[in-house]
């Protein structure tokens, strides 16, 4: 079921955010303060100065939280009053970019501008038989399919916290599936599920969680397509890790890398494409660690993907950049070792095509409308 938000409960939720932004880079610049002072104390005349200097940014701190806690009591009082209100012109797209990037912190804090997962259908779609799922990647919504309809199918778009977890998120989504085929108006014949980017990543761990867990939907599912998945992680997300560790070497630097630590759980997943909760449970996901355990695409069914690349399909440097995002090879889930190498039933290489294009080119379509 969908959640309707007003615009108080937005604010609320902006206004939190502001607070622990404010907060947060107040004692960012404490810390790098502090740090230079500190450098600086061993003479005695300036020992005063670092004494007031705490001094001062605690009570910065403290008043920050006092105005938020005000606007809290304010707003909370509001959201009531004002009522439910229908979204303005963007307000999807900011929250789901915003979910992408801080998530998790804003599932943790129960922020009202935590997006909860939902699986539906379009307003005029009749239930059929044959259920099409459509997954979407990081920081999108469920909305920015420009596919259409697929003939023969009900299709349902599902929309999540791109922020949270893989893991978690394919857990919810294969919960939220099997009750949707149980509930469905309908004898359930036929599942299908296309996942963009990190949607594909979401719709294998999905599948695995049902395997745990022993839900009905998995027999029904048929088709897989992956468009653009970085099954074997994404280059940008390891140039994060790099520069979250090269900031952290020095003492005055040190502070800054706690920028590089405000990404969310969902885009640190996507380094080296990690799918279990075994890859992230009690560990520094962080830190510069072990690849994540391998996961087998899902038996008897028939698994797709489709990779991009922004230059000609046979040019060197359009296989390495892939679609601006995912190699070629991360998209295909190829491997050094052969026996942690993805085999998909079907692949297909697109070129001319950026990361983005794919949930809009026709050219995908008809390659949409081919396997499924």
């Amino acid at each position: 079921m969908s959640r309707k938000r007003s615009h108080a409960a937005d604010l609320l939720g902006v206004s939190r955010l502001a607070v622990d932004a404010v907060a947060g880079l107040t004692g960012l610049v404490e810390e790098v303060h502090m740090t230079v002072l500190g450098k600086a104390t061993a003479r005695p005349a300036l020992r005063p100065v670092a004494g007031v200097t705490a001094l001062a940014y605690r009570a910065v701190k403290g008043v920050t939280r006092l105005v938020g806690g005000g606007l809290d009591a304010v707003l909370g009082t509001l959201a009531p009053l004002l009522g439910e209100q229908g979204g303005w012109a963007g307000r999807d797209a900011l929250l789901a970019a915003l979910n992408g990037v801080l998530g998790d912190r804003l599932a943790a804090t129960d922020s009202p501008l935590a997006l909860p997962m939902t699986l539906r259908p379009d307003a005029d779609a009749a239930p059929c038989a044959r259920i099409l799922v459509l997954v979407h990647g990081l920081c999108m919504h469920g909305r920015q399919w420009e596919h259409g309809a697929f003939d023969g199918y009900t299709v349902l778009r599902l929309d999540y916290n791109s922020g949270r977890h893989i893991s978690i998120n394919g857990r919810e989504f294969a919960e939220r599936l099997q009750q949707t085929a149980d509930g469905w108006p309908v004898p359930v014949e036929e599942i299908a599920i296309v996942g963009h980017s990190m949607g594909g990543l979401v719709a294998r761990s999905a599948c695995h969680h049902a395997a745990q867990a022993g839900h009905g939907w998995l027999a029904q599912l048929r088709t897989m397509v992956f468009l653009g998945s970085p099954h074997r992680g994404a280059p940008l997300e390891r140039g994060g890790n790099w520069l979250q560790l090269l900031t952290g070497l020095s003492a005055y630097s040190a502070p800054f890398a706690r920028l590089a630590q405000i990404r969310s759980a969902g885009i640190t997943d996507l380094r080296h494409g990690s799918l279990l909760d075994e890859d992230w449970r009690g560990k520094d996901r962080f830190a510069h660690g072990a690849l994540p355990q391998a996961l087998a695409l899902p038996l008897s069914v028939r698994c797709c993907a489709l990779a991009a690349c922004i230059g000609p399909p046979g040019d060197l440097a359009g296989r390495l950049a892939g679609d601006g995002l995912v190699p070629l090879a991360s998209a295909l889930g190829r491997h050094d070792d052969p026996a942690q190498a993805l085999r998909f039933d079907r692949e297909a290489v697109i070129g001319e095509t950026n990361h983005m294009d794919l949930l809009s080119s026709p050219q995908v379509r008809r390659q949409l409308l081919d396997w499924l």
